[in-house]
């Protein structure tokens, strides 16, 4: 394809217009870069361009869709940084200063608003490759580790939100553990869930459920990860069941691929 617009654009006496309209009234400019099951089937490779490429999110950007689906996004615009969780004692060895972190709608603000300490920065953010401040970058890598799969299931942010929906969810929605199952899967993936991923989310919950059954204590203890309240008012085993299900739906690509 290159080779032949490069001729093209030869013999058109290197008209540099007549190249650019060439391009914008291209098919494959034109279409829509979403993608189709149709084009994943026929072209998983992109090798015919049939749709836009996909990346996975930035830290900042997991962290705040993880707030968002939650309802916990605190929306305000402007002001100073804000420190949100991060491990204890994280910057006694480097430093004298003590990390404290904030209290109320501060944990929930928006990531380009966190408070970042260059000889220290937000370990959970350096882990989906956010930079430490120290050099400018002309842009991120993007790799992908367990160590995220670790952060997403033991950040007391990220707990904190899959409780948060979890709870939300069932107080809310209607109905069965399948119809509040949907509606979980619909707010992470954007999409309804086949019927395969029905059949291993229900049997997951379930397995879940008998767990914590047995281990009210553990349960507890489970869902008191965050400052924001819990709904005392909701089963316990039932919540922490579905809160576990709805860490493990934001561990999937889905959740944290940008398209």
């Amino acid at each position: 394809l290159l080779d032949h617009m490069a001729q093209s654009f030869r013999e058109s006496g290197w008209d540099v217009k007549a190249l650019f309209k060439r391009m914008v009234m291209s098919s494959t400019y034109k279409q829509a870069s979403k993608a189709t099951p149709k084009a994943l089937a026929t072209d998983p490779q992109n090798r015919l361009l049939s749709h836009g490429p996909q990346y996975r999110r930035s830290a900042e950007e997991i962290r705040d869709a993880a707030l968002t689906a939650s309802g916990l996004l605190t929306r305000h615009v402007g002001g100073p940084s804000v420190k949100p969780y991060q491990p204890e004692g994280l910057w006694k060895e480097s430093s004298s200063a003590t990390y404290t972190p904030d209290k109320g709608d501060k944990l929930y603000r928006r990531s380009m608003y966190t408070y970042i300490k260059r000889t220290v920065p937000p370990p959970s953010m350096l882990t989906f490759d956010a930079t430490s401040r120290e050099v400018c970058v002309v842009r991120r890598e993007r790799t992908t580790t367990p160590l995220q799969a670790l952060v997403l299931m033991n950040d007391p942010q990220y707990v904190e939100a899959a409780r948060v929906l979890a709870e939300r969810t069932i107080a809310e929605v209607d109905g069965d553990s399948q119809q509040r199952i949907d509606h979980i899967f619909r707010t992470l993936l954007t999409r309804q869930p086949t019927d395969q991923e029905q059949g291993i989310l229900t049997k997951a919950y379930k397995e879940q459920l008998a767990w914590f059954l047995l281990r009210p204590d553990e349960a507890k203890a489970y869902l008191s990860v965050g400052e924001y309240p819990r709904n005392e008012t909701l089963d316990l085993p039932q919540t922490a069941a579905m809160t576990a299900l709805t860490q493990a739906l934001m561990n999937q690509d889905e959740f944290q691929v940008k398209r």
